[in-house]
C-alpha cells in the first residue's frame, strides 16, 4: 500500500508518514547486507502497481511463494481494500477477481484509525486515498501472517472489535478481513484484544 491524493500520486518516498519509508527504516536497513535488493522492492506507485499482478504470476511461475503479511482495519480491511467497495461489484466471484486499487477513497474510520496509529492524532495530516492491492492478490497467498496490536493502554484499543468480527463472523465480503482465517498460515494478536469487550470508563 501507500498513501495517495485523488489521482493515485503518492507521497514522496522519504516523507515520514509513507510506507516507503516505514519500510526502509524497519526492514530494508536493518537487514544489512542480507536485505532485499533495490531492484527487487516493490511500491505501491501508480506506475507500479499495476505491474504487481504480473511480477507475482511469473515468480510464481519459478518457485516463489506469494506471503501476504497484514494487519486488520478498524473497518476490516485488508491493505486498503475497504468494505465499501462491495457495493460496486455484482457479485462475490467479480469482488475476488479485484487485483489493485489505484487512489481507493478510504472509510473515515481507516482516516482516524492511521491518525491515531501513525500521524500522533492529526486527522488533517491523513490522506483520503491510497493505492492498495486487491482480493484478487491477497486472496492468492501462499502463507499469510497476521498481526493485530492495536491497544493503547489503560484499557483503551481500537482493535478489539475488528479482530473479533474477523475470526468470528464470515467469510463475507463486506468484511474483507473474514476472508483471511480461510487461508494457511499465523494471526498474532494482543490478548487483551480477545476480551472480553466491555464498558469500561476512561
Amino acid at each position: 500500500d501507500e498513501w495517495s491524493d485523488a489521482e493515485g500520486n503518492t507521497l514522496e518516498p522519504s516523507n515520514p508518514g509513507a510506507f516507503q519509508d516505514a519500510m526502509e527504516e524497519a526492514l530494508y536497513g536493518p537487514l544489512g547486507d542480507l536485505t532485499v535488493p533495490s531492484s527487487q522492492r516493490n511500491f505501491a506507485t501508480k506506475d507500479n502497481l499495476p505491474e504487481y499482478p504480473k511480477k507475482i504470476k511469473e515468480l510464481r511461475a519459478e518457485g516463489a511463494k506469494l506471503v501476504t503479511v497484514f494487519g486488520i482495519g478498524r473497518v476490516f480491511h485488508i491493505a486498503f481494500w475497504e468494505p465499501h467497495f462491495v457495493a460496486e461489484f455484482c457479485c462475490e466471484e467479480e469482488w475476488k477477481r479485484q487485483e489493485y486499487r489505484i487512489a481507493a477513497k478510504l472509510h473515515p474510520l481507516t482516516t482516524e484509525q492511521n491518525a491515531i496509529t501513525s500521524f500522533k492524532s492529526r486527522t488533517t495530516l491523513v490522506p483520503c486515498f491510497a493505492n492498495t492491492i486487491g482480493p484478487g492478490l491477497f486472496l492468492k497467498s501462499d502463507k499469510i501472517i497476521g498481526g493485530c496490536d492495536g491497544a493503547l493502554g489503560r484499557g483503551m484499543m481500537w482493535q478489539g472489535m475488528s479482530l473479533w468480527v474477523t475470526l468470528r463472523y464470515g467469510p463475507d465480503i463486506w468484511v474483507p478481513s473474514s476472508f483471511m482465517p480461510t487461508l494457511p498460515g499465523k494471526l498474532f494478536f494482543l490478548k487483551e484484544l480477545a476480551g472480553p469487550l466491555v464498558p469500561e470508563c476512561n
